[in-house]
Order: structure tokens, then sequence, then C-alpha cells
């Protein structure tokens, strides 16, 4: 991911469809902050047809004894219901199994997020609980998550 394909990316966590799953989506100079990658997060940039669509990271737990990785995803409105986000996280999972050895997967939207958790389900990911109060809405309340996991032999 470029510098770029960030500052695109403030865009698209600000529109309809995106900044009300986003915590800090009216806070740009945050936003910006959180899509970039750092020692324990990698962002990567999703392109379609060579344009920005949106956005994945990925947080790896590298103790041989917890080995996992947790994701998050977000796709400019324009590109979602298409299967993109389904994609992307297909082809990150199989990387993080084939080249650093993870055998599970987890993912937390919104409870109330329900594209999200059906794109989440398409790709294999189970409903382990609710994790109440757990997020910021944007308008500083907070919402239950739902946290998902994926083992790596479930992947579809």
């Amino acid at each position: 991911m470029t510098e770029h394909d960030v500052e695109a990316l403030v865009d698209v966590v600000a529109a309809p469809g995106v900044r009300e799953w986003w915590p800090s989506a009216g806070e740009p100079e945050r936003v910006r902050e959180e899509l970039r990658s750092d020692d324990t997060y990698e962002a990567f940039a999703i392109e379609v047809d060579g344009e920005l669509a949106g956005w994945l990271g990925v947080e790896e737990e590298t103790d041989p004894y917890y080995r996992s990785a947790a994701l998050d995803i977000i796709l400019a409105p324009r590109f979602q219901g298409r299967g993109l986000g389904p994609e992307a996280l297909r082809t990150v999972i199989r990387r993080l199994v084939e080249e650093h050895g993870h055998h599970r997967f987890t993912i937390d939207p919104a409870v109330d997020n329900e594209r999200a958790i059906r794109a989440y389900e398409a790709v294999g990911f189970k409903p382990v609980g609710v994790t109440r109060r757990s997020e910021r809405r944007p308008d500083g309340g907070w919402r239950d998550g739902l946290l998902m996991d994926l083992l790596a032999d479930e992947l579809t």
C-alpha cells in the first residue's frame, strides 16, 4: 500500500456504507494512522482493474503457541456486494497459511453489520460470541461486536 492509497482510503472511510462501521471516520488524521502498516499490523490496498477498491489489514500473532491472525477489511461502497471482500480475504488467508504457517483467523464485525457478516460467512468464518460494548460508534456510543473465527481447513 502506498501513501497515495492511504489518502484515497480516507475518502472511502468517510463514505456512507463505510463510515458508520469505522469508529474514527470523522477524524481523517486518525484514519490515516489506522490504515498504515506498523510493526504489528500489515496493510494492503485492494485493487480492481487497477483502481483502488479498499483496504485489508492483518495483525499476526507470531508466538508459535498461539499462531493466528486477526483480519479487518473495508471496500468502497461501489465495490460492495460483488464478492470482492470474500475474494480478498481468501487471498490473504491462503498467503498467511502457506507463507506464515497460520491455522486460525479472526474477524470482528459489529453485530448489526449484516452485509459484512454474510461476506465473512461466505469465506467460512463462524460466530464465536458477542463482545459486548466492544467498539466505539462514530457518534461516540458503544456497540457490540461479533467475534468470528475460521480454521485454515474451513476456508471456502
